[in-house]
């Protein structure tokens, strides 16, 4: 048996809370072009047919190499060191990663996405 320490990478991530879920204004660039967009690096809305569309509203559907996965508001949106797009839950999220720096996502006002 061995043991393994993760590798310092530096990732950008963005928690999703109920007023980010529901005003993207303060989502990062790379978020608002991963919106709509189908199959992997994708985000959309969960609408998990009508029947349960007001109990999975809020949650997001993700696109990742394994499958989709839902992200429920509190869990964080991650962009991979390889640009590849998921999400980890919040307890996780402290427990594995430290702020390194604040940093102003690049957009400005009236920019293309």
């Amino acid at each position: 048996m061995a043991k393994y320490k993760k590798k310092p990478v530096v990732i950008e991530a963005f928690r999703l809370t109920m007023i980010t879920r529901w005003d993207n204004s303060e989502w990062p660039k790379w978020l608002h072009i991963a919106w709509n967009t189908e199959g992997e690096g994708g985000i959309w809305p969960d609408f998990d047919g009508k029947e349960n569309l007001k109990k999975f509203a809020d949650n997001l559907c993700i696109g990742t190499k394994e499958g989709i996965m839902r992200c429920p508001i509190g869990w964080w949106i991650i962009k991979g060191i390889v640009g590849e797009i998921y999400c980890c839950e919040n307890d996780i999220f402290e427990q594995t990663y430290e702020l390194v720096e604040l940093v102003e996502d690049e957009t400005k006002e009236g920019d293309e996405l």
